[in-house]
């Protein structure tokens, strides 16, 4: 399973470190995902990755 958040969508984005002379080097940005239980309406359970953003959005409706 890649690291994508379920609700968002967020991904590993790409970019540039710079250095003081303006020399790049690439580098990544992660998504600051972990592992939730959701309770589904049958009462099972499943486990989904949830960025943080998503989390405090969504803490008192789904999670």
């Amino acid at each position: 399973m890649p690291n994508v958040c379920f609700f968002t969508g967020r991904w590993t984005q790409f970019g540039a470190m710079r250095s003081h002379s303006m020399r790049q080097t690439k580098r990544t940005f992660k998504v600051n995902l972990f592992k939730k239980k959701v309770l589904l309406p049958d009462w099972s359970t499943i486990v989904i990755k949830v960025s943080s953003k998503a989390h405090k959005k969504l803490k008192g409706m789904y999670l």
